[in-house]
């Protein structure tokens, strides 16, 4: 406990490559968790001993892929109700992964655990730089409360310069 500040903790943990389930890495960090305003983002300060695998080769091959398609991606149900994402939509499924796991960042509290659950939908939108974006729709399970909680996000991604979420928001639940 840090008076009139927040909570810290120290955490110790492995990172396993999604990629290659042998590969892993040591990671520590330290998290705070302000006090009162539910506003902010939680400060995470980590660092990682080792590398995990390259992926520039995938990256570029998925880039490729989609710069080349004569129409927008489209997609739904990701994975599908049996847990099953096509290896066609993996690299989908990987860059919403990534890009949600800011989502769970920037809106987590110490009394909530947020997983993604599923793309509901994803579109490609068109762009005339060298950038890929996504329209994504997925549903956060929220494992306390065990709501399933659709959300929003905008992602731009190019594989020299990354991820990022353009726009993000809570949606409301749909009957």
């Amino acid at each position: 406990d840090i008076d009139d500040v927040g909570h810290k903790y120290h955490l110790e943990l492995v990172l396993e490559d999604v990629l290659d389930k042998d590969s892993t890495v040591n990671c520590t960090a330290e998290v705070l968790y302000h006090l009162g305003n539910k506003n902010i983002a939680p400060d995470v300060q980590f660092t990682i001993e080792g590398e995990l695998k390259n992926t520039d080769e995938a990256d570029n091959i998925f880039y490729n892929r989609i710069k080349s398609l004569e129409k927008e991606l489209v997609a739904e149900n990701i994975p599908d109700s049996h847990g099953n994402v096509s290896p066609e939509m993996e690299p989908i499924h990987l860059l919403a992964w990534v890009a949600s796991g800011y989502v769970i960042w920037q809106n987590s509290t110490e009394n909530t655990k947020f997983q993604l659950a599923q793309i509901k939908h994803v579109k490609q939108v068109k762009r005339s730089d060298e950038y890929l974006e996504f329209d994504y729709m997925i549903l956060l399970h929220e494992m306390v409360s065990q709501e399933i909680i659709p959300w929003q996000m905008t992602v731009l991604w190019h594989p020299q310069h990354g991820v990022q979420v353009t726009q993000d928001s809570r949606q409301p639940k749909h009957a």
